[in-house]
């Protein structure tokens, strides 16, 4: 197996659990040459012996990976990693657009940042149980993977009492900032998804009519220990964004 020993190995003392490392191993591996060219991942026997794990937990990383469309099995082949097509989410991945995107070999960039204090309207007034002379911090993105082609323009607000301010650097991901600079892991995201038009204000910074359909996806962010953290609404262009939603049934009574 052509797989590096450095910063690919399991703690089997972490915390975290073994499915989630296993997780994260594949998605650098995923990334790598001759995987990323093309070439069989190895076998999940191996893996498991290599990283001194179950084939069910390697089955459990797997099985997320492709639910994303990040690899392809083709029973008596093996096991690839998927040919880029459209950008697909699934409603599970709630963490940072440009984190996301980074995990499926896709490099984005900011178009527009803009950062500002702004009176809050009821619905964040009702999140973050403040008043509304209590003014936000708002942080504006507008990405996309070149300056011709915008994806998605997004506006946050804060909770005031995590102190965000425009010193803060926004060109990392998001929630990394959050967690390194301010201690504020995040945990929980409860989303409202709908479809709308653009719009001329939202339609000129994504580069389409007014009347283009996009996707609104509001945003609540809590922190571990479930207070209110941060207030996201996204507004994505539908023929570049496609949302994945992966649903089991439950057992009938």
């Amino acid at each position: 197996m052509n797989i590096p020993t450095k910063n690919f190995t399991i703690d089997h003392k972490s915390k975290l659990p073994l499915h989630v490392q296993v997780e994260e191993l594949f998605r650098k591996l995923i990334k790598m040459e001759p995987f990323n060219k093309g070439a069989l991942l190895p076998k999940e026997v191996d893996l498991a012996n290599l990283w001194g794990v179950s084939r069910n937990t390697i089955r459990q990383a797997t099985n997320k990976l492709e639910h994303e469309g990040l690899i392809v099995r083709k029973k008596g082949i093996g096991t690839r990693v998927a040919e880029k097509k459209s950008l697909v989410t699934g409603l599970d991945h709630w963490y940072s657009f440009t984190r996301e995107m980074q995990e499926k070999g896709i490099e984005v960039i900011n178009l527009l940042l803009k950062t500002e204090n702004e009176t809050p309207n009821e619905t964040l007034c009702n999140f973050f149980n403040c008043t509304p002379e209590r003014k936000l911090f708002k942080l504006s993105k507008l990405k996309g993977e070149n300056s011709d082609e915008p994806i998605v323009y997004f506006e946050s607000y804060f909770h005031p009492r995590l102190g965000v301010s425009k010193e803060d650097d926004f060109n990392i991901p998001l929630y990394t900032m959050l967690q390194e600079r301010y201690g504020v892991v995040v945990h929980r995201s409860r989303e409202n998804i709908s479809a709308c038009n653009a719009g001329t204000v939202i339609g000129k910074k994504l580069k389409v009519p007014a009347s283009f359909p996009i996707l609104k996806r509001e945003r609540f962010v809590y922190d571990i220990n479930g207070k209110a953290v941060e207030y996201n609404v996204g507004y994505y262009r539908s023929d570049k964004f496609t949302y994945s939603i992966d649903i089991t049934k439950s057992a009938e009574n």
